[in-house]
């Protein structure tokens, strides 16, 4: 699959500014997302690639059949997608259920575009998304590595 080059590129300043934000607006979108009456925002909890420690982003996110859909907001440089991709799995709580997800892969638009409503797509198209993260549900029996014992950091 060919893969589109997101138009979302920040520097080194503009990266620090969001980085700086996040930290101040994730606790308070933390309180509601992933919950039973919020479709738009899920939890995303993964382990640091390198603290080994466990994180939770808020994250848009939507179902897809045995998997879920992200887009990739800040492309291949966001820490949560390098997390999850060197992890190879994550849970994500969305609509106050947990699911354990594993098999990162990056889709286009269009294999996405089922999983939103036209409205979203229209926002993620406006601001250069082009690329989603496609993860699907861990088979019954699945359980995560326990190479390193994850702490819960704040985001």
């Amino acid at each position: 699959m060919k893969q589109a080059v997101n138009a979302i590129k920040l520097g080194p300043r503009a990266r620090a500014i969001v980085r700086a934000a996040a930290r101040l607006i994730n606790p308070l979108i933390l309180l509601i997302a992933g919950r039973r009456w919020m479709p738009i925002l899920g939890v995303l909890r993964h382990r640091g690639r390198v603290s080994g420690r466990m994180y939770a982003t808020p994250l848009g996110m939507r179902p897809l059949g045995n998997s879920f859909v992200m887009p990739r907001t800040f492309g291949e440089n966001a820490a949560w997608y390098r997390n999850v991709l060197a992890s190879g799995w994550c849970v994500v709580t969305y609509r106050g259920r947990d699911y354990t997800l594993v098999g990162p892969e990056v889709i286009d638009y269009a294999s996405a575009a089922p999983a939103f409503p036209r409205y979203e797509l229209v926002q993620f198209r406006l601001v250069g998304i082009n690329e989603y993260l496609r993860l699907k549900q861990a088979p019954a029996g699945w359980s995560q590595p326990t190479s390193r014992s994850p702490q819960l950091a704040r985001p």
